[in-house]
């Protein structure tokens, strides 16, 4: 079964060159799991037992499942679908001297620029295309290698191993063809989305690393891949609502599985965890099920969110930026970070809830700090938090290399983690005043 989970988390990272095909292939999983579509634009009638989705801007997807009685509260997973990569500007070909074409790009999020230097790269995202019945949205991918970017030779750059500072305008447009292929690339962009190049009226392009995942080591014991960070987790979180829905209609919560857009970038899009998406979400599931304001209030003070996103394993050449205790390695569970200023969610409350969820389950987990000296990055919960206000934990798997073109994790720690997910939407967990409980979490 471990190997089977690795192997269906590479087949859905190299489906998921972007946010929006993320999205698309969670969708997919969902429905073949019974999970009905909604539109924001329509009237919902939810039931008892109800499984359903909904997507906001095909980059972010919320999917729950009902409780077949009364709602006592809310248990939630939050991933994000971006990662750190180039956008392709509208009017993307850029001539030099006229022998060859560049793609003009920006950078989003904050990547390691180094990682995508000569390797094959490829062209994927949305375009909105003109249709008789109006503007229509279209995904694409290239699925071809299509361009990249070249480094600078070490003979005209002999600092380049010292470090360097990249230009962006200068250094990292990928260069696409030869001068014979100007006007090529909206022409290709079009044939991809199966439109007319005419009828594209505005798109969102991303250049992604085409390269397929693999797994390696002795005992097959690390996976490497382009976009682990955040993917893994998405893939796990819905991976873990389909495998739980039966299980989780028959307690008193709603399950939920929240993907947001636009971490990389500060959540503050309308698909982010800064937006009102999730507590949009959830106002409607509270009409449906007719809790009035105590009852609402109510639920929420018994909530619990697992803000998943992957965490900074032991470096093996660099140990020294781990912290000496509360550091994490591959393959060793599932990890709960922590953080004193609150980039991380966690508190012993939270943490307490989620430790034994993953007890029941047999999931080992870990702690992670960053070094004192050396703070780390926010992420989900945090932000989140702003919009609903429940208790979160900050959770995710050990990886190297974060923000990498071609980052690493532990093989084994992909079914570790769906195990302990399955188990939180299957358990019933309630937090009074003073005393945490959990129970049935054995999906």
């Amino acid at each position: 079964m471990a190997d089977q989970r690795v192997q269906a988390l590479l087949d859905f990272l190299k489906a998921s060159p972007t946010a929006f095909h993320a999205v698309f292939e969670a969708e997919r999983t969902l429905a073949a799991a019974g999970f009905e579509h909604l539109t924001e634009g329509e009237r919902w009638a939810l039931q008892p037992g109800g499984r359903y989705c909904v997507s906001r801007n095909g980059s972010a997807l919320i999917a729950f499942v009902m409780p077949g009685k009364a709602i006592r509260g809310f248990q939630l997973i939050a991933s994000h679908t971006d990662s750190p990569t180039f956008k392709i500007k509208e009017n993307a070909e850029v001539s030099v001297r006229g022998h060859y074409v560049q793609l003009d790009t920006e950078g989003y999020g904050g990547g390691i620029y180094a990682s995508w230097f000569d390797r094959p790269l490829s062209v994927a995202g949305r375009v909105l295309a003109r249709t008789a019945e109006g503007l229509r949205t279209r995904l694409l991918c290239l699925d071809r290698d299509c361009c990249v970017i070249p480094n600078v030779a070490i003979h005209m750059n002999r600092e380049v191993n010292k470090g360097y500072a990249y230009q962006a305008q200068i250094d990292l447009p990928p260069l696409w063809g030869t001068g014979e292929a100007a006007g090529s690339f909206r022409r290709m962009i079009a044939e991809a989305a199966g439109v007319e190049e005419k009828d594209i009226a505005a798109s969102d392009l991303y250049l992604y690393n085409r390269t397929p995942g693999t797994v390696w080591g002795v005992e097959d014991a690390f996976v490497s891949a382009g976009r682990l960070d955040d993917l893994e987790c998405v893939f796990t979180s819905v991976a873990a609502l389909a495998e739980a829905a039966e299980a989780s209609a028959q307690t008193g919560h709603v399950s939920v599985c929240a993907l947001f857009d636009n971490e990389e970038v500060g959540s503050t899009s309308r698909q982010g965890a800064r937006s009102t998406l999730l507590r949009d979400v959830l106002l409607r599931i509270r009409e449906a099920a007719g809790l009035d304001e105590q009852d609402w209030q109510a639920a929420l003070s018994t909530s619990l969110m697992l803000s998943a996103d992957n965490a900074h394993a032991v470096h093996p050449n660099h140990p020294e930026y781990a912290d000496p205790v509360n550091c994490v390695w591959m393959n060793e569970g599932v990890v709960i970070k922590h953080n004193a200023n609150q980039k991380y969610t966690t508190d012993a409350l939270s943490a307490a809830a989620f430790r034994e969820v993953c007890r029941q389950a047999g999931v080992q987990t870990q702690d992670f700090f960053n070094r004192s000296d050396m703070p780390g990055g926010s992420t989900l919960g945090n932000l989140s938090s702003a919009q609903l206000s429940v208790p979160a934990v900050d959770i995710g798997l050990a990886q190297l290399a974060m923000h990498s073109a071609w980052e690493t994790a532990g093989a084994r720690d992909v079914d570790s983690m769906i195990r302990a997910m399955r188990a939180f939407y299957a358990a019933d967990i309630h937090i009074g005043d003073g005393l945490l409980t959990v129970t049935g979490g054995q999906a």
